[in-house]
């Protein structure tokens, strides 16, 4: 692609990418590929949006992924179709959920094989019936994967195939009209087991497991059809890697990319358009009969001049840790290399996340801020430097829940600070020393620790309200207005590309796939 801040080579191309996030990168491999002229144009100095690894602490040799961390979404379709070399690991252990009972610590580890995990069950439950709904629940959501996750890079099918494709009665009532809340309580009576469940419809989405707009349906859907498993995979060499190779991938097939310049006006009849772009010391405008947005709904709506619709408004805390070691946890039975490895679940229990629910509903910062952590270095090491590794130094990502922007528009960076401590000490209480004794440091002695609020990604990366997803996720099947692939607009010739078209979200490059085949006439 072509260096950072120079300007196009031609006046005029088949297609033009507003935002060269991942979404971005693969619409314009695919074009590319099928040997359209391509222009991406990205306002930040380097493409990859979201999707990032970053050395995050000064003088240290971390390689993070900053913002995105784990891959579900992404069709191995895309990843063969476009010859990536990009590759992921699986967890072994799903997750591991520490908690005090009957004045003992101790806790639910899911992972390390059917035996296990049953055996699990029944220690942390007492009984066998907890286990059996789990696979109950997870066997219906899992023939559900099968037969969705393959329309999502298909035309969108209207409500009735899509009800068809999934030819389970039960299934469609749980996930698609009643709230999942109501299936959680059916299945499942021990309290922290429904709260493990209930997380997946609440990542970065600020809802009760009973709302009645079904969004939290919806972002549980996503969360449990990936790659048709549900499997969230670690990817190898952090979330930048894929974005690396995306971007090669681009480039290889003669896509060009102006970085440094960021899409201010676009302008089209329908038939022909033209983009008008600004760098810091110039500006030029090129033609294109076709224009992809990556970006938001809002700011393709001002792109075009119109109105844009309200943000979807952001609820989480994202924390990123650099360690000397893992910290010890007061359930000696469990290692801790197990129980980071997969998801670890901090006050997140089915009650608990009500809770936060209702409190910051209210206006406060929940009292028990719930929150999940992971290890990335332990699948992949290869994100932290040989030294780092000898050295015994781990990574941790903690993503925390209902923390709606709302809460942070006074003061982002004192409530910021006081919900970082207070998220902390609810991970204290299961640690057997404080994680701040185990915090790296980096060359000016700073403890190796950043935290993000739906605030910075709103000014970081231009998420409007901070909403990792661009705005509500929507069902995948076709609603009015919505086109044959999803990603159409009012304008015939401009598409939504990013995480805001219908099936947007997570890291997935399905809505730049769609794209690209709308153009293709696919």
């Amino acid at each position: 692609m072509t260096a950072q801040g120079a300007p196009p080579a031609r006046r005029a191309y088949d297609a033009v990418i507003v935002g060269a996030g991942h979404n971005g990168l693969v619409a314009a491999a695919y074009l590319a590929r099928a040997g359209r002229s391509v222009l991406l144009v990205e306002r930040l100095g380097h493409t990859g949006g979201a999707a990032v690894s970053t050395y995050a602490f000064e003088g240290i040799d971390a390689r993070l992924s900053r913002y995105s961390y784990l891959v579900s979404l992404l069709p191995r379709k895309i990843v063969r179709d476009l010859d990536l070399d990009f590759a992921v690991r699986g967890r072994d252990v799903s997750s591991y959920t520490p908690v005090r009972r009957a004045g003992q610590d101790t806790g639910l580890l899911v992972g390390g094989g059917r035996a296990r995990t049953r055996e699990a069950f029944g220690r942390f439950t007492g009984g066998e019936a907890e286990f059996a709904a789990w696979e109950q629940f997870y066997g219906l959501t899992g023939r559900v994967a099968e037969r969705v996750f393959p329309t999502l890079t298909e035309p969108l099918p209207t409500r009735a195939e899509l009800r068809a494709r999934v030819d389970d009665e039960d299934a469609w009532r749980m996930l698609f009209e009643e709230p999942v809340g109501a299936a959680i309580e059916e299945y499942f009576q021990d309290d922290v087991v429904r709260g493990v469940v209930l997380t997946d419809a609440l990542i970065g989405t600020f809802a009760d497991a009973h709302d009645a707009s079904l969004r939290q349906n919806r972002c549980f859907l996503y969360h449990v059809i990936g790659g048709g498993t549900g499997a969230w995979d670690v990817p190898v060499g952090g979330m930048g890697a894929l974005t690396d190779a995306l971007a090669q991938a681009a480039r290889a097939a003669g896509a060009e990319c102006a970085t440094g310049y960021e899409a201010t006006r676009i302008e089209t009849d329908g038939v022909r358009a033209e983009v008008t772009c600004r760098g810091d010391a110039d500006e030029f405008t090129v033609a294109a009969e076709h224009v992809l947005v990556g970006a938001s709904p809002q700011a393709l709506a001002e792109l075009l001049g119109e109105a844009p619709p309200a943000p979807a408004e952001g609820a989480q805390l994202k924390v990123n840790m650099l360690l000397k070691r893992l910290p010890r946890l007061r359930d000696a039975s469990v290692d801790p290399r197990e129980a980071f490895a997969g998801t670890f679940h901090v006050a997140e229990g089915y009650e608990q996340l009500a809770t936060a629910y209702r409190e910051a509903a209210a206006g406060a910062l929940p009292s028990a801020p719930p929150s999940e952590i992971y290890c990335h270095s332990l699948t992949d090491p290869s994100i932290l430097g040989e030294h780092l590794l000898a050295l015994g130094y781990q990574t941790l990502t903690l993503f925390g829940l209902h923390t709606p922007a709302r809460l942070f528009t006074e003061d982002n960076d004192a409530v910021r600070e006081e919900l970082l401590k207070a998220t902390l000490a609810q991970l204290d209480a299961y640690l057997d020393e404080p994680i701040a004794e185990v915090l790296a440091t980096d060359v000016q002695g700073r403890p190796c620790i950043e935290a993000k609020t739906p605030l910075d990604l709103e000014r970081d990366l231009r998420l409007p309200g901070g909403n990792i997803f661009h705005r509500d996720l929507a069902f995948p099947y076709a609603q009015e207005g919505t086109g044959r692939w999803g990603v159409e607009t009012a304008h015939a010739n401009v598409l939504l590309c990013g995480a805001g078209a219908v099936r947007g979200g997570g890291v997935s490059g399905i809505p730049g796939h769609n794209a690209a085949m709308a153009v293709l006439g696919e």
